[in-house]
């Protein structure tokens, strides 16, 4: 680490291969917390280059524990938090609308990190069982049409980070990674990410995999769909800006897509848009990001035919269907 440590400070930049062997011998276990603390640190004083970011990703997805899903063409639909703006839960249920549509999800998640409630939490709350079981995955992409990952239980090499992480108390790129360390592999990913510089960087290093991407950001600082402005949408073959209007919506404020404070607030949330009977914007958000996977993964439908698949889902009770026959498994 020495060697790479005074390379770094000196203004060098690691090759992907390079950025790859460092981090799995951190994930490894072989470097000390404060060796491990200086090199994040580098990252923090200047931005991370396409090269290196792809070099980590590599890294995590060779220590991750995989889970077996051949067969399936998948999609995770999920972003990298960090926005700051405690919306309540839009992509996972986004995704059992997606499994209400047929479409095949593997969603990776993890407890909240900018807003109180996040993934894990939610489905926990529900009675979820959290597993690493590629058995279980399948069954439930199966029935349900979609299963969860919590990350924690695929990735555990990051326990060497995680008190270095907690100590430095800031966003660190770990928190670039989440997204692009899917244990399953999924064909699809629809990612929505913080800034356009983030934006940019997954771009080119989304480039380099063989995905079928679409990378969202709203102007206004959401990591996701949010109707309240303009949101730039990256696949490998366009850019284009979309907004409320798009989906011929009304546009929405900030405040209509707090997640609350509990998870209770959150799970009333989520059940009342699952059950249909949500306020307007709150269900017009959820069909835009669904409507949004859906192009993702048919890049030739356009926003209108895409938008009608999403809420044929969930206005016909298949979208609630998924998440019942998901939680009935549980057992």
């Amino acid at each position: 680490m020495k060697e790479t440590l005074e390379y770094l400070y000196g203004g060098g930049k690691l090759s992907r291969t390079d950025a790859e062997e460092i981090l799995l011998k951190i994930g490894k276990n072989s470097f000390t917390e404060i060796e491990i603390s200086s090199f994040l640190t580098v990252f923090l004083m200047r931005r991370i280059e396409p090269t290196e970011l792809a070099g980590f990703r590599d890294a995590l997805l060779r220590l991750c524990l995989p889970v077996d899903l051949s067969g399936f063409d998948t999609i995770d639909v999920c972003g990298t938090g960090g926005d700051g703006k405690n919306t309540f839960n839009i992509s996972t249920i986004s995704s059992f609308v997606l499994a209400g549509a047929g479409i095949k999800v593997s969603k990776h998640g993890n407890f909240g990190v900018s807003s109180p409630v996040g993934s894990s939490n939610i489905l926990e709350y529900f009675g979820y069982r959290f597993s690493n079981d590629s058995t279980k995955a399948r069954n439930e992409i199966e029935s349900a049409g979609i299963t969860y990952l919590h990350a924690p239980l695929f990735h555990p090499a990051m326990k060497y980070v995680a008190p270095v992480r907690k100590a430095l108390r800031t966003k660190t790129f770990f928190n670039m990674l989440g997204p692009m360390i899917n244990p399953a592999f999924p064909k699809y990913q629809l990612v929505g990410v913080y800034s356009t510089e983030v934006q940019s960087l997954y771009d080119q290093v989304y480039r380099q995999s063989d995905q079928q991407y679409m990378i969202l950001h709203s102007l206004d600082g959401y990591d996701e769909i949010s109707l309240t402005g303009d949101v730039k949408v990256v696949t490998f073959a366009r850019e284009e800006m979309v907004n409320a209007a798009t989906f011929r919506f009304d546009r929405v404020q900030q405040k209509d897509l707090n997640g609350g404070e509990t998870t209770d607030d959150a799970a009333a949330i989520f059940m009342n848009i699952l059950n249909n009977e949500a306020a307007l914007h709150q269900k017009n958000v959820v069909l835009a990001n669904s409507a949004a996977a859906i192009r993702c993964i048919n890049p030739g439908k356009d926003w209108e035919e895409c938008l009608d698949m999403a809420r044929e889902s969930l206005e016909s009770g298949k979208a609630l269907q998924s998440f019942n026959r998901l939680i009935s498994m549980q057992s």
